[in-house]
């Protein structure tokens, strides 16, 4: 069972419980965002797009992802890329932020990094903090804006185009690599791969007024 990132959930909600959830949920994110002084919101009910669901390459993806925009935060620049047997999760220093709640002034990727890996949402409304919430659907929710603005400064690191596909068979290429390449965003071919997919969920999601939901 791998992570995906949704957009528009009540358009392809078929069961009465679980439309029932999903609306609970987005009452809760109302009330957190009207507590922060945020701007008000409202999940449309239906999203009009041909791709709404959006594959993160797993747990791991989204965790490389995460490895990267702190050692960026900490050294300046993107860390040696991972080998077969290591885990993103085991990075000391990823493993350190972790551990911590986002606080003070906010960092350049704390959307990206501060939420969680399984549940929770992005929603189309540009705030500073990530809103840290024991009623917040996953116990955090995040900007889809804040999360565009923040992937999008990952690839320019990266040097990755924002308009790659990243079903293409450059990428695919770079994926599934034995080796790394020796520069440019091909060098984290994953990484790359999952930077591609946020950038279109959190596009889709400002577009159209709709919720990004981990699931």
């Amino acid at each position: 069972m791998g992570l995906n990132m949704v957009v528009g959930v009540l358009s392809d909600a078929e069961d009465d419980d679980y439309t029932e959830m999903l609306r609970a949920d987005f009452v809760a994110i109302a009330e957190l965002l009207e507590r922060a002084g945020a701007q008000q919101w409202t999940e449309p009910d239906l999203v009009e797009a041909e791709d709404t669901e959006f594959e993160m390459w797993g747990y791991s993806g989204l965790h490389a992802v995460r490895r990267l925009a702190v050692h960026l935060v900490a050294n300046g620049r993107l860390p040696e890329p991972l080998h077969e047997a290591q885990r993103a999760t085991d990075d000391p220093l990823l493993s350190k932020v972790y551990k911590t709640l986002p606080g003070g002034p906010p960092g350049p990727y704390d959307h990206l990094i501060h939420h969680s890996d399984c549940e929770g949402y992005y929603v189309p409304v540009d705030f500073t903090h990530v809103l840290v919430d024991k009623n917040a659907p996953g116990g955090y929710l995040g900007s889809s804006v804040r999360l565009l603005a923040e992937t999008r400064r990952l690839a320019e690191a990266l040097g990755l185009p924002e308009d790659l596909d990243p079903h293409s068979e450059e990428v695919f290429e770079a994926t599934d690599a034995e080796e790394p390449a020796g520069q440019g965003w091909q060098r984290h071919g994953v990484e790359s791969y999952v930077c591609l997919q946020l950038l279109r969920a959190a596009k889709l999601s400002i577009a159209t007024g709709a919720a990004i939901a981990l699931v």
